[in-house]
């Protein structure tokens, strides 16, 4: 696998390609300034990345399209150069919701289709424009998936030239299954977004989807913000971590770039989130080094199987995904 600044897509198993560095878009809708993220993204593609990570429940794709738009216009990148993932939430899953929803984020984007387009978790929620529904009680307001019945929408979509390549994110290896089992089956899912980083290096689930030729796309990949009212806060900082410190001095980067580099170089789609200037471009200088396969394992020896990510609110959920091993 030769990566490099100019060309780092790797093959997905429909056919079409993924580049291996995208720049994720997610921020608290509350606390961040309008314009933000469309500065963001136009940092991020004349840095040289070609690959965005969005959805709708973020509340910024609008950003993202105008960003894209202005650096087409520019001549900078031309529209096939650019990958932007969108995804469906959880309280569109019924199958009439799908082409709708999908349909307004390519208006809200002002694009002709998404190069990928993923259910963002396999646990359904009441189906309505309510993102979080719940009831009078503060009670969380689940609904019965049918993985399958959503998927066949997906693949409709996919038909219609809507959206290239389909995915999940979230999903277990059950999950993944009913999908990969079903009767009739026209597309398989070309990845599973999920959190993966050297503290949490997924290899049980990473192997399962190598076998089935599905593509991991790791969130949250340099760990999260501190934030306790979503994220294990149990976990020491990865960015803190001496090994990946000391890698780091030997090879002139930053823990952050080494992390990332673990990930890329064993085939995983990685999405780092960030809105500083500084670190977009810092997280776009992995392709300039590589480490030694005994490093790689001395890094994948650093997984403390701990989730950051847990979803805990939603744990009493009868898809909730994360009480499998994987």
């Amino acid at each position: 696998m030769n990566l490099t600044a100019a060309n780092h897509r790797i093959p997905l198993s429909d056919g079409n390609s993924i580049p291996i560095l995208g720049l994720g878009t997610y921020s608290e809708p509350k606390l961040t300034s309008k314009g933000t993220c469309k500065t963001s993204v136009k940092i991020a593609i004349d840095t040289g990345y070609r690959h965005i990570d969005g959805a709708y429940i973020y509340k910024n794709e609008h950003e993202v399209g105008e960003a894209i738009r202005e650096k087409v216009a520019e001549g900078k990148v031309r529209r096939e150069d650019i990958f932007y993932c969108g995804k469906l939430w959880g309280t569109n899953l019924e199958p009439e919701r799908v082409r709708p929803c999908l349909e307004r984020t390519l208006g809200v984007l002002q694009l002709d289709y998404v190069d990928l387009y993923i259910i963002e978790v396999p646990m359904a929620f009441k189906p309505g424009d309510e993102v979080y529904p719940k009831d009078e009680n503060g009670k969380w307001l689940y609904h019965k998936s049918n993985l399958c019945a959503t998927w066949e929408a997906l693949e409709a979509c996919k038909d219609a030239g809507l959206v290239k390549s389909l995915g999940v994110s979230n999903f277990n290896r059950r999950q993944l299954e009913l999908i990969l089992k079903k009767p009739g089956l026209k597309y398989k899912p070309v990845c599973n977004q999920v959190e993966c980083h050297p503290y949490f290096t997924q290899p049980k689930l990473r192997k399962f989807c190598q076998q089935h030729d599905i593509v991991i796309v790791a969130y949250s990949p340099l760990g999260t913000s501190r934030n306790p009212t979503w994220v294990n806060t149990s976990s020491p900082p990865l960015l803190k971590d001496e090994l990946l410190n000391s890698l780091g001095k030997k090879y002139n980067k930053t823990a952050a770039q080494v992390a990332l580099r673990f990930n890329i170089q064993r085939g995983v789609v990685v999405i780092p989130k960030s809105s500083n200037p500084d670190r977009i471009k810092e997280n776009f200088q992995i392709f300039d080094f590589s480490l030694t396969e005994e490093e790689m394992k001395h890094v994948e020896a650093l997984n403390k199987n701990i989730r950051l990510v847990e979803m805990l609110m939603w744990c009493d959920h009868p898809e909730y995904p994360f009480h499998e091993e994987y």
